[in-house]
C-alpha cells in the first residue's frame, strides 16, 4: 500500500481549511485516511502560528516507514525543517511573455536606444552664437 502525506479539505463553503493527512495514495481527497498528523488554515496570516500545525513525532514516523508527502504538504515540511526542502519546480518556457508582448518590448528598447543616442551626440550648434559670432567677424574684417 503506498502512503502520502497529502491535504484533505474541511470547513465550510469559501472558508476552507486543510487536515493534513496520511492516507492510501488512491483514496478519494476528502475520503477515508489512515492518521491526520496536522492542520493547515489558509485564512490566517503567514506569520501565524495556528497557519500550519503539524504533529513531528508521527509525521516523522510516516516518513520513515515510507510514506511520500505530496508537492504542498513536503514544502510546508520543508520550512518547519522534517524534511528537505523540495525544489521548486520552474518552467521558463510557461513564464516567458507571448509573441506580440517580445515585440513590443522590442520597440521599445529600440525607441529607449534611439532615443540614449539622440541624447549623447553632440548637438549643433545654437543659431544664436552664429548670429553673433558674426558681426565680429564683419569687425574684424573692416
Amino acid at each position: 500500500m503506498a502512503l502520502k502525506l497529502r491535504l484533505a479539505r474541511h470547513g465550510r463553503k469559501k472558508a476552507p481549511v486543510y487536515a493534513i493527512v496520511v492516507a492510501d495514495s488512491r483514496a478519494p481527497r476528502d475520503g477515508n485516511y489512515i492518521e491526520k498528523v496536522g492542520t493547515y488554515d489558509p485564512r490566517q496570516p503567514k506569520d501565524s502560528a495556528a497557519r500550519v500545525v503539524l504533529n513531528n513525532e508521527r509525521i516523522a514516523h510516516w516518513l520513515s516507514v515510507g510514506a511520500q508527502a505530496s508537492d504542498r504538504v513536503a514544502y510546508m515540511l520543508g520550512k518547519a525543517g522534517l524534511a528537505p526542502m523540495p525544489t521548486q519546480k520552474n518552467s521558463p518556457q510557461k513564464s516567458q511573455p507571448k509573441a506580440k508582448a517580445q515585440e513590443r518590448a522590442k520597440e521599445r528598447a529600440e525607441k529607449a536606444a534611439a532615443a540614449a543616442e539622440a541624447a549623447a551626440a553632440p548637438a549643433p550648434a545654437p543659431v544664436e552664437e552664429s548670429a553673433a559670432e558674426a558681426p565680429a567677424e564683419e569687425a574684424k574684417a573692416e
